[in-house]
């Protein structure tokens, strides 16, 4: 759907926001893109859509160098990607209806047909009873709505979301996230996010890129990210959303402390009682927590093992080749 081929973005201040840039997004996907604040992620949205012009690199929506088109060209290719952005860009001085009928207007709609598809948007995203409201009578989630509906209204297969949850409370935050997956899956589109938040990614997300400095630096589906997170800044972003146990507390000389990743159906399944039954050891449950993604269900369970070292790493061994589950050795018992 979306690919991006050795792109770089270098201001004329000699800023490299976004260095060799390399990536695919599916149709269909919700795609998130994460990183701190300053590692280009914004530059690297709009570049999607050509607000921004890469510095060399080459960008293909459906198998179409956009970089290639004319100018009308490009004006009728982003009428079919349609952008979020964090601070709802409305027109203070026109209604709900008005900023939603704007965006027609300027796409050449009969003026017949933009009241009906105005009325569609605003019932999509729930707001049908504040048509005749200003910006400055909504709520922050209610303004977001608005946005919502305007990016949707030229029926795009893209939808662009730059921090569109940032400036929200986590209740609302909520609220627009799972009208966003609605949307995904109503209309069948293509998502990509860019946030510096990890729960957000976490609650819609089906793949996610970590992106520092400019470059990607690990892309692979939500639950691996969670689950094996290579890079350091990988590490740290999903840090603060994971529940920590102390472990220092329960370091026993000879025995091991593991933290068990169960992803999806493995969870149903009683691993840890054959574990027990086969090697005669005795498991302790430390802690554990259960992570909901947008894709499945990851179950961390925090032990401690205790019996023969042998008999330990045996058992730990047998965990390991049971599939979709995942074990990371916090202590090994020295």
């Amino acid at each position: 759907m979306i690919t991006l081929k050795n792109i770089n973005k270098v201001y004329s201040n000699g800023l490299h926001a976004v260095k060799n840039v390399n990536l695919k997004i599916e149709k269909g996907d919700i795609f998130g893109i994460i990183g701190l604040s300053g590692a280009g992620k914004s530059s690297l949205i709009r570049l999607i859509n050509r607000l921004e012009e890469p510095t060399s690199g080459e960008i293909f929506i459906n198998n179409e160098n956009i970089l290639a088109l004319s100018k009308i060209e490009l004006l009728n290719r982003r009428k079919k990607i349609g952008m979020i952005f964090q601070h709802f860009n409305l027109l203070s001085s026109k209604t709900v209806e008005e900023n939603i009928a704007f965006s027609l207007e300027i796409a050449n709609w009969n003026k017949k047909d933009i009241a009906k598809r105005v009325a569609e948007l605003l019932e999509i995203v729930g707001l049908e009873d504040k048509a005749k409201y200003y910006p400055s009578q909504l709520s922050g989630g209610q303004k977001q709505r608005v946005s919502i509906a305007r990016a949707l209204a030229n029926n795009p297969d893209i939808l662009l979301s730059d921090e569109a949850t940032s400036a929200l409370d986590p209740k609302t935050t909520k609220s627009i996230l799972t009208l966003l997956k609605e949307i995904q899956a109503k209309f069948g589109l293509t998502v990509v996010m860019i946030t510096h938040q990890m729960e957000v990614v976490k609650e819609i997300c089906n793949k996610v890129a970590i992106m520092s400095e400019g470059e990607i630096v690990e892309v692979g589906g939500i639950h691996h990210i969670l689950t094996e997170p290579k890079a350091d800044i990988t590490k740290e972003l999903i840090a603060h959303i994971q529940d920590e146990v102390e472990f220092e507390y329960f370091k026993n000389k000879g025995k091991y402390i593991i933290n068990v990743k169960f992803l999806g159906s493995s969870a149903q399944e009683p691993i840890i009682s054959r574990v027990i039954k086969e090697y005669g050891i005795d498991v302790s449950i430390l802690g554990g927590s259960i992570d909901k993604l947008s894709t499945m269900k990851i179950g961390h369970l925090f032990l401690e093992l205790s019996g023969s070292i042998e008999a330990q790493e045996r058992a730990i061994e047998l965990i390991i080749r049971e599939g979709d589950v995942i074990v990371e050795v916090i202590y090994d018992g020295n």
